[in-house]
């Protein structure tokens, strides 16, 4: 029986328990209906952190923002409601805007292939932490440096008994990256240096799976940059670059009146305000260096933004592990009804719910993966990097857990996993290793084991 499995009927279960109250009964059946839904992955973050302009780059369409928690699916046509009222969705200056004045909660239908697989939930600043945790399976938080109250937030979000004994699925995004070191052309390699100095601080580590570094304005305007756009960028880049280089020291110089090509005042504007100056400047140095058409700068553009690790790392961290995150969610679920009308039957399930965290091999997983990462467990040698990597720290799938970058034959894959097994079990009962690493290597044997049944 699959982890999914053993929630569903202890869901089931506590449904038979609880068949008197109509609301615990709406809430549990709320979340049986989760198994069936996309990630539901929440954008969060401290004011002015762009939750919105980091939305709208991964859905592919610029979104005005609502101000109030925001739900983009997929859908066969855009479309918007609030409630049971369907509300109409405006262009404005070539941005989606949905007019929900006083609403809670905006639900905002799309075509768009990154919402087949995840639901994006871009959150007000000041939604409290549980609520956002409560309704989501996946948090991206925004900062754009890493201080005491992010640090405060990440931390309450794992004060939870279900949420210890199964880590919250964070990843942590310094956003706005190309606003470090002043703008300068190298400022996103400086952004992703940041980012991989903080994976290794030991503050961070323990509340997050991956820290990476995202330029939001430049990722979004790659995304949906328009012809008209990419014909203005054209023209700055035809002009020799010490010219081009004193007017693209501020913005008020880059719209001034004594600019040295004829493009209108409002074209520099609305160039200013979708790229910003560091985004004019990264642009059209790309064209001058050969990514001269709009398809070459649109890749380059997204590769450089850090949009591309952004979606490789929600693709890793969150859908990749769309069940147990759903079979995560629905527990946290239960726990909030077994504490909100406790009675006699309720005993049973918080047994029930309390082994399956502790035996889910799914959740020692991740307690495990948490562990490597945050420090807390160490491996000798290149012990650690394998564990981690054995136990879905690069990916759930067969080949990324075995680290193989090709397609191996079935008899090379079975070697293989025998193989690390053998190893493992040796590690397991390894009298040189402590009693805290040796139920790692466990850990990390049952894994081995589920990859050779699934082969079987």
């Amino acid at each position: 029986m699959t982890l999914a499995d053993e929630v569903w009927v202890l869901l089931e279960e506590a449904l038979a328990v609880y068949r008197d109250s109509p609301r615990a009964v709406a809430w549990l059946r709320g979340h049986q209906a989760r198994f069936a839904e996309p990630v539901r992955v929440a954008v969060a973050g401290a004011p002015r952190t762009g939750k919105s302009t980091v939305a709208s780059a991964l859905i592919g369409e610029e979104f005005v923002p609502t101000g109030t928690f925001t739900w983009y699916r997929d859908g066969m046509r855009p479309r918007a409601t609030v409630g049971p009222h369907e509300v109409p969705i405006a262009r404005r200056d070539g941005r989606a805007f949905v007019d929900a004045v006083d609403a809670d909660r905006v639900t905002v239908e799309w075509p768009s292939r990154s919402l087949r697989e995840m639901t994006l939930i871009d959150t007000p600043a000041d939604a409290p932490v549980e609520q956002v945790y409560g309704e989501a399976d996946a948090v991206l938080y925004l900062t754009r440096h890493v201080h005491s109250t992010d640090l405060r937030y990440l931390r309450t979000a794992h004060d939870h008994p279900v949420a210890r004994a199964a880590p919250v699925n964070t990843v942590l995004a310094l956003a706005r990256a190309d606003e470090i070191g002043g703008g300068r052309i190298d400022a996103l390699s400086s952004a992703k240096q940041i980012a991989r100095r903080y994976r290794r601080e030991a503050q961070v580590k323990p509340l997050c799976q991956n820290v990476i570094a995202v330029a939001g304005l430049l990722a979004v305007a790659a995304r949906t940059l328009r012809a008209e756009e990419f014909a203005a960028l054209a023209s700055l880049a035809s002009l020799p670059r010490t010219e081009l280089e004193d007017h693209l020291l501020s913005a008020d110089r880059f719209v001034g009146e004594d600019f040295p090509i004829r493009l209108d005042p409002s074209v520099r504007q609305g160039l200013v305000e979708r790229f910003g100056i560091f985004g004019v400047r990264l642009t059209t140095t790309l064209i001058r260096q050969g990514f001269d058409t709009q398809v070459k700068l649109t890749g380059q553009l997204v590769q450089r933004s850090g949009l591309g690790e952004l979606r490789d790392s929600i693709g890793l961290y969150f859908t990749g592990r769309h069940d147990v995150l759903k079979a995560r969610s629905a527990l946290l679920g239960l726990d909030v009804v077994l504490r909100n009308e406790p009675r006699s039957g309720s005993v049973g399930l918080a047994v029930g719910l309390e082994r399956i965290l502790a035996t889910g091999h799914d959740f020692r997983e991740l307690r495990l993966l948490a562990a490597l990462q945050g420090g807390r467990t160490k491996l000798p040698g290149e012990l650690d990097a394998e564990a981690s990597r054995l136990v879905g720290g690069l990916g759930t799938n067969l080949l990324a857990r075995l680290g193989m970058e090709y397609e191996p034959t079935e008899g090379e894959l079975r070697h293989v996993v025998l193989d690390t097994l053998g190893r493992w079990r040796e590690q397991a009962a390894n009298p040189a290793l402590d009693h805290g690493q040796r139920r790692a290597a466990s850990v990390v044997v049952r894994s081995c084991e589920g990859m050779l049944a699934g082969l079987s």
